[in-house]
């Protein structure tokens, strides 16, 4: 049983089609391992026991049926405290919404559960997503799998934990700057931050509507395709037979590479040279276009939020981490001419980014240009928070700007995630990409 809560979210899945294993049975241990573990409290806002029984039973049924709804039925779930789940508290990591409770599932958790999948919880978060470190005074800060004193990443960072110690063999978790990619990278799993509007968000609290995203934290390449197959209700790409052989990627110069961390580096240089011994072809571009697009994330980023959030904001600013808060009012100072003049330029750089990687299957960088912080070293230095928060986001921050489909594998360096960047709505070959760099990367 002990073996379960390290297993992929796939094999499970195949396992309980077999017969191998009762979802009911896994459902509590997942549950057990969640209430006794020492750092639980960090990594899970709440439980939901009942739910999670109550499904775990109908996947039982339908597997000794043989009537299985999906590859993932009666596999648990955690999912990230800002989707809404009916009847249990959803608060976003953040007093403002203390006590919330939505009387219906967000549109993604509609989906997966008509899938079958067992929803076991919800994750901690930074607060209402604005921060990429994983860091929340408010609430708690998710512990990091490799040293619980450093930060997990964030702004999914109790979702990351929830995977990497065991607690849920899968979490769903948002990404508007790089909040799925940033705690999969710190503690290496592979995360998929999806193209807009491709996963609904209906039912989310939202942070910034035009960038919000929903995506898996998962084990496997194989596990975040499945997953993205539930949150979608769309069948799942086929991933067979997948190959680099010819494959064409480029190396991001701009930006991306820039002031990287040597431990990254290296361990982006190294998965780079295993992609290519597996057959891919890699050449080196300059894209001017994602300076530019970085320089308008002020009017498109934190205009944005502070315009969705200022009234309940400024109703109570005294709940917040103040930090957090000063992120959320660096938006009051953009005007309307401001953001739709960024929107303008964006959408330009947009075009000349497709054009400049059309003919290129992925485009890569090392998804974090840094390593995790200790938590004491950013709550006791303001300046560190803001710097290093830039920097946990600056690169994943590229995908999201460019609308991308984007997908960050474990490079085999503790912390150090690799990134593939696709087309917008590029998911599926995206992850066929993946299954073949995963297994280069082994």
């Amino acid at each position: 049983m002990q073996d379960w809560l390290t297993m992929s979210a796939s094999a499970l899945g195949r396992a309980i089609g077999a017969g191998e294993i009762d979802p009911v049975d896994l459902a509590q241990a997942c549950l057990d391992a969640a209430t006794s573990h020492p750092l639980s409290a960090r990594i899970y806002a709440r439980l939901t026991p009942e739910r999670a029984m109550e499904e775990a039973n109908a996947a039982s049924k339908r597997a000794k049926s043989g009537r299985r709804l999906s590859p993932l039925d009666g596999v648990p779930i955690s999912w990230k405290d800002l989707v809404d789940t009916a009847g249990v508290v959803t608060e976003a990591g953040s007093a403002l919404l203390k006590d919330r409770v939505p009387d219906r599932d967000a549109a993604c958790l509609r989906s997966a559960t008509l899938a079958g999948t067992v929803c076991l919880g919800k994750t901690h978060l930074t607060e209402l997503a604005f921060s990429g470190l994983g860091l929340n005074p408010v609430t708690q800060s998710a512990p990091n799998v490799h040293d619980p004193d450093l930060l997990s990443g964030g702004s999914s960072s109790g979702a990351a934990a929830s995977v990497g110690y065991g607690l849920a063999p899968l979490a769903i978790g948002s990404d508007t700057g790089g909040s799925v990619r940033v705690p999969s990278a710190w503690n290496d799993l592979v995360g998929l931050k999806t193209t807009l509007t491709r996963v609904p968000v209906e039912g989310c609290v939202a942070l910034c509507k035009q960038f919000d995203t929903i995506g898996p934290l998962a084990r496997s390449v194989e596990d975040a395709a499945l997953c993205l197959s539930v949150l979608e209700g769309k069948p799942a790409p086929d991933l067979n037979g997948a190959s680099l052989a010819g494959r064409r990627f480029a190396i991001l110069n701009t930006v991306a590479m820039e002031e990287v961390e040597a431990a990254p580096m290296a361990a982006f240089e190294s998965a780079v040279a295993r992609l290519q011994t597996a057959g891919a072809n890699v050449v080196h571009i300059d894209a001017p276009e994602i300076a530019e697009a970085m320089s308008l994330s002020g009017p498109l980023y934190a205009g944005e939020a502070y315009g969705l959030w200022k009234e309940q904001i400024e109703a109570n600013p005294d709940v917040m981490y103040p930090l957090v808060l000063q992120r959320f009012r660096a938006g009051e100072g953009f005007t309307a001419p401001d953001y739709v003049a960024a929107w303008h330029r964006l959408e330009i750089c947009r075009a000349q980014w497709a054009a400049r990687t059309q003919a290129f299957d992925a485009v890569l960088c090392p998804t974090i240009p840094i390593l995790p912080p200790t938590i004491r070293s950013v709550t006791e230095d303001d300046d560190c928070f803001v710097e290093r928060n830039l920097m946990a986001l600056r690169n994943t921050r590229i995908g999201n700007l460019m609308n991308a489909s984007v997908l960050t594998l474990p490079t085999g360096t503790p912390h150090c995630g690799i990134s593939l960047m696709a087309p917008p709505m590029g998911e599926h070959a995206l992850l066929r990409l993946g299954i073949a760099a995963e297994a280069a990367l082994a």
